[in-house]
């Protein structure tokens, strides 16, 4: 008989169906993961909705999630520095499963005594805020970082990364004065509530006048427009993300006076090649961070696994600060069934 595991299936209605769906099996360059804890993210709500636009995305049923922590089970032909049992995160589709297959290029050691829960909720965040941050940003120690949508599991990543790597100003905005204290408590310098303060006068007073050096944008919508007065003459912003949406009114006087350099990024349609450098990025200096707690994952809330739904709300009514994260069954299908 094929063994078989609980998975959560998107694509067959308006909500994921808990299912029994066979386990894979690992392939050339592949790792099968037995999932303890998975983190949600936005764009799982988005394929759910059948509105992302990723290489991800499709159109049939799939086994949803996006991010996961967890020890592997077992390793296809050409892996040989990851074993058997070791503790890792990373990337995947499929990750709301018993069991998931990832590549192994996408996975990172779970730092020293990190748990489940807090390691699950760490990929995403790590390799967009230091991607974006580093990457694309150009971060040198001493810069200052503007994180807008800064509450977000991302969000909160980003401005930790920010710090810990040496920069000497952070400014996060939030849209919730409630949610300040909890910006400020991860190290940002200065906090902006986006919906009663005006961000470029804030951030121009905290600098001086000059402007940050770069902006980690998670926001997009009409506030981007904003943004540009907020950074110095040759500063780089930087679109992670379109919570308010994808359509921004620039001004290109302040674009071209400025001489400033916006950059998009997104993962959705980047190679396993170019994700697989995104992830050992880490390793040197992102990595350690985390396991001295200079990075922290910040958790909002944990659901078990038969109360995805209850995840999603959350997620849905823009009240979480942190990470959501869905805890994987305790029945290991896969050892059961074998």
């Amino acid at each position: 008989m094929t063994p078989t595991m609980a998975a959560l299936v998107g694509g067959a209605g308006p909500d994921w169906e808990v299912r029994h769906v066979d386990v894979p099996t690992a392939g050339p360059g592949q790792l099968l993961v037995r999932v303890r804890a998975a983190g949600l993210n936005r764009a799982d709500l988005s394929m759910l909705a059948g509105t992302y636009s990723a290489g991800a995305t499709r159109r049939d049923t799939f086994t949803a999630g996006l991010e996961l922590a967890g020890e592997v089970k077992a390793i296809g032909p050409g892996v040989d520095k990851i074993g058997v049992g070791d503790r890792v995160m990373g990337t995947t589709l499929g990750a709301f499963a018993s069991l998931a297959l990832v590549d192994h290029r996408h996975v990172v050691a779970v730092p020293g005594p990190l748990g489940w829960t807090d390691a699950a909720a760490l990929p995403i965040g790590l390799t967009t805020e230091h991607d974006a941050l580093v990457t694309q940003g150009r971060f040198t120690t001493g810069q200052r970082v503007l994180v807008v949508g800064a509450t977000s599991g991302v969000g909160m990543i980003a401005v930790q990364l920010a710090k810990a790597l040496g920069a000497a100003l952070v400014v996060a905005t939030t849209t919730s004065d409630a949610k300040a204290q909890a910006l400020t408590a991860v190290g940002a310098d200065v906090v902006v509530n986006t919906t009663s303060e005006d961000i470029a006068e804030i951030v121009n007073r905290a600098t001086g006048g000059a402007g940050v050096d770069i902006v980690l944008d998670h926001v997009g919508g009409d506030l981007f427009a904003e943004l540009f007065a907020a950074t110095r003459i040759r500063g780089i912003i930087v679109n992670i993300g379109r919570l308010a949406g994808p359509r921004s009114t620039i001004n290109l006087d302040q674009l071209s006076f400025r001489r400033l350099r916006v950059q998009g990024t997104t993962f959705s349609i980047r190679t396993a090649e170019e994700r697989g450098e995104v992830a050992a990025a880490l390793v040197p200096v992102v990595l350690p961070a985390v396991a001295d707690g200079r990075i922290r994952p910040v958790v909002d809330s944990v659901f078990p696994f038969e109360e995805a739904q209850r995840a999603a709300d959350r997620m849905r009514s823009n009240q979480a600060v942190g990470k959501i994260v869905i805890e994987m069954p305790s029945t290991d299908a896969y050892e059961e069934d074998r």
